[in-house]
């Protein structure tokens, strides 16, 4: 068991800023209502298959980056972007992938404050809504493509990957068939130039989270964030970084780096 903090039932709609917001004004919105959980151990039943992509949302992949030095954000726009597409296209079958910004944590130095370096993030949400899913297409492909690539399947895909084996802090992760739709609440996400929108989640005791002990370097994460089709496939799923109950309180800071993608397929 370990707690999730989802948000509360009722409040208004929640605004985060991606920077410093004006003065008076809260980071955050929307009260928090943290609910204890149990968190099942994904491996076996990833193994099986039970736990995909585009059946429970999330996936666990065995990949070793050719990056070395995450401090480097040439290094990680050139080599790594392109190194990702590449596993993105493996493991979705899909014919394109466009990469369109990753972000860095660190338990200990991260700050919101930052762009460089973030916090996890210890609340229920996704990162995308069924409405500013496909607004990502057109901000990241010319007018006349995206036009076309939304007539037919895509899907926004996060690669979660531990820069250091993970005790503090690891992520959970929610199973698509057990999120219902009146889970979901939009909510705003400020930018210094637009206003985005995130999912956060209510808390509903049918819900059924996973997590992948101690994962690797070499064990990234595979998190749906959206899905176009909808055909029973999983269309997104909730995420949340959580305090494991037998955490060291000397374990080292948890580092990660997470990378979002467009996923586009062919039509059929």
């Amino acid at each position: 068991m370990a707690e999730l903090n989802y948000l509360a039932p009722g409040v208004s709609r929640p605004v985060s800023y991606t920077f410093e917001p004006p003065a008076g004004v809260p980071w955050n919105t929307g009260e928090l209502a943290p609910e204890w959980v149990m968190i099942h151990d994904g491996r076996a039943l990833a193994a099986l298959g039970e736990l995909s992509l585009d059946r429970s949302g999330f996936a666990q992949l065995s990949h070793r980056s050719a990056l070395s030095d995450f401090s480097d954000d040439a290094a990680i726009r050139d080599v790594y972007y392109a190194e990702s597409a590449q596993l993105l296209r493996a493991a979705t079958g899909a014919e394109k992938v466009v990469v369109f910004d990753h972000t860095l944590r660190d338990s200990a130095k991260g700050s919101r404050a930052t762009k460089t370096l973030r916090e996890p993030v210890r609340r229920v949400h996704n990162d995308q809504t069924f409405v500013s899913a496909p607004r990502r297409v057109r901000d990241h492909l010319p007018p006349g493509e995206a036009a076309d690539r939304l007539k037919h399947r895509f899907a926004i895909i996060n690669l979660w990957r531990p820069l250091a084996t993970v005790e503090q802090l690891p992520l959970a992760m929610c199973d698509a068939r057990s999120i219902a739709p009146g889970d979901l609440v939009p909510s705003d996400l400020v930018y210094p130039d637009k206003v985005g929108e995130t999912c956060s989640f209510l808390h509903n005791p049918e819900h059924r989270w996973y997590w992948f002990p101690r994962l690797r370097s070499d064990e990234p994460l595979l998190l749906k964030i959206y899905d176009s089709r909808a055909d029973g496939t999983a269309r997104l799923t909730a995420h949340s970084a959580f305090v494991h109950p037998d955490t060291s309180p000397e374990a080292p800071p948890r580092r990660s780096i997470e990378l979002r993608a467009l996923v586009f397929w062919p039509a059929s």
